[in-house]
């Protein structure tokens, strides 16, 4: 109930963000030319979330033959979790993210680059941890948030060039505040899904070690990626950032300051005192 909450409450402040932008854009036709956008990234982002993110990094999904599949099918039994589909991102970063509706829609995913950086037990508190947001349910929310803020970027980004006309009342736009809202928008998306990000990362690592049944794996595995990534950057979208395990490290300039993950010395520090 909690996260059926927190995901309308979510979707309700993203499409205010996009309504205002458009409003700022183009007047009463950009505000509902917004609005519509608002409604269908609302019903597409609840049903289609998971493909959309999955699409954006080119995963493929493997089968049983995959070690992956089957290192994912014995935590997901372990977990009593149905069987969510695997997916392999083409990608040299370590890193790895969970995605879908609901348990019996969902979806986890890690790059090339975290099979060949971890050794079988830190996977294997990876993708404890990932299990660990689709039991947690955390997974909905954190999809619709990756898909909507993507949106309010895109949408942003093409006010910028083809916006900037006011109804003829309004005495024409102000280039001023249409620039401001251009940088902030998108800011201000992001900031809406950090709200979100860092509670559950320590929740889905606890739980995520008790899945692995032990929190070894899962804390060697944190420090590795993190340092790795650190010296191989993925190129990922940062409205995306807070659905992966550690930070890609994607980005700079004014996105870098805000962060959507608790320090990693702070997780390895909470996943070492459950011990």
């Amino acid at each position: 109930m909690a996260n059926g909450v927190k995901t309308v409450v979510l979707l309700g402040a993203l499409s205010g963000i996009l309504l205002v932008l458009g409003e700022l854009a183009g007047g009463s036709q950009g505000l509902m030319m917004a609005f519509i956008f608002a409604v269908v990234m609302n019903v597409g982002s609840y049903w289609f979330s998971d493909k959309i993110v999955l699409r954006m990094y080119h995963a493929k999904q493997v089968g049983p033959e995959h070690p992956l599949y089957q290192l994912v099918a014995r935590l997901a039994q372990r977990a009593s979790l149905p069987m969510p589909k695997v997916y392999l991102i083409p990608d040299e970063s370590p890193n790895a993210f969970a995605t879908g509706r609901n348990p019996s829609h969902a979806a986890v995913a890690a790059t090339e680059g975290i099979m060949r950086v971890l050794s079988e037990p830190e996977l294997e508190g990876v993708m404890a941890h990932e299990l660990a947001h689709v039991k947690n349910r955390d997974i909905l929310i954190s999809s619709v948030a990756a898909t909507i803020a993507a949106a309010i970027m895109l949408f942003a980004r093409m006010a910028m060039f083809f916006g900037g006309s006011r109804d003829d009342r309004d005495g024409g736009s102000n280039p001023i505040v249409l620039l401001a809202m251009m940088i902030l928008a998108p800011i201000a998306a992001l900031m809406v899904q950090m709200a979100i990000s860092r509670s559950r990362e320590f929740a889905a690592d606890a739980t995520g070690a008790q899945i692995a049944g032990t929190p070894y794996g899962l804390a060697h595995a944190l420090k590795k990626i993190e340092a790795v990534a650190k010296g191989v950057p993925m190129d990922a979208n940062p409205a995306t950032a807070h659905m992966f395990i550690i930070k890609p490290f994607a980005g700079g300039g004014l996105m870098s300051l805000f962060s959507s993950h608790p320090a990693t010395d702070a997780r390895v520090r909470a996943l070492l005192g459950t011990i």
